[in-house]
């Protein structure tokens, strides 16, 4: 009687894993064919693809219409997490300076808004808008403000971004994206627009 027990206890056992792995199976199915069947905005897709391209993302522009990142494959960008009231906002000087000087070159620096450090991007879009075209005479493009620090209202790009491991710590990181949507290098906050380094990577990286 024992023996027979102990059998009928242990295929019980193995009914119920078999029945809790068949619905987390069935869960994390569920849950994947509804973040790629519906999304949550444009750029919900491609951030599903860790391999994939930064040029692979559809955000919106800083005056809310819908923008292809694929626009740039084949040339160098600069990626940056824009601020209108923080000790770096002057950058926005040599971002475009940089951005007028090497865009014949197939080179354009894109300035991501972003109110995660110090609450320095407070402002509309239009706000911002207005802050960049009167204040610094910005013409490079500006998308819709994005969340950079991990966690579940991160902005896609930058989850795909932080796979390098770098995640900006402050306003005004920079990250280099080569003519085939890789990131090449990431800089903090401290390194100029002109600053040499900087300038060495995008030249090297607009010759290959």
């Amino acid at each position: 009687m024992n023996a027979r027990f102990r059998r009928s206890l242990a295929g019980m056992t193995g009914l119920s894993l078999v029945a809790v792995a068949a619905t987390g199976a069935i869960t994390v199915s569920a849950s994947m064919s509804t973040q790629s069947s519906t999304g949550q905005g444009a750029n919900s897709a491609p951030a599903a693809k860790p391999a994939g391209s930064f040029y692979d993302f559809k955000p919106h522009s800083l005056d809310g219409k819908p923008a292809d990142l694929s626009a740039y494959k084949g040339k160098v960008t600069l990626v940056v997490n824009v601020a209108s009231k923080c000790g770096y906002t002057p950058q926005y000087e040599g971002l475009e300076a940089l951005h007028k000087e090497l865009a014949p070159k197939g080179f354009a620096v894109l300035g991501f808004p972003s109110n995660d450090f110090g609450g320095q991007e407070p402002g509309t879009a239009e706000e911002i808008q207005q802050f960049c075209k009167l204040t610094y005479g910005v013409t490079f493009p500006m998308f819709e403000k994005s969340v950079t620090k991990a966690g579940p209202g991160q902005s896609p790009i930058y989850t795909y971004l932080g796979q390098t491991g770098n995640l900006p710590a402050w306003n005004f990181s920079k990250y280099l994206i080569g003519k085939d949507g890789k990131v090449i290098a990431f800089y903090p906050s401290k390194v100029k627009p002109d600053a040499p380094e900087l300038r060495d990577a995008i030249a090297k990286a607009l010759a290959n």
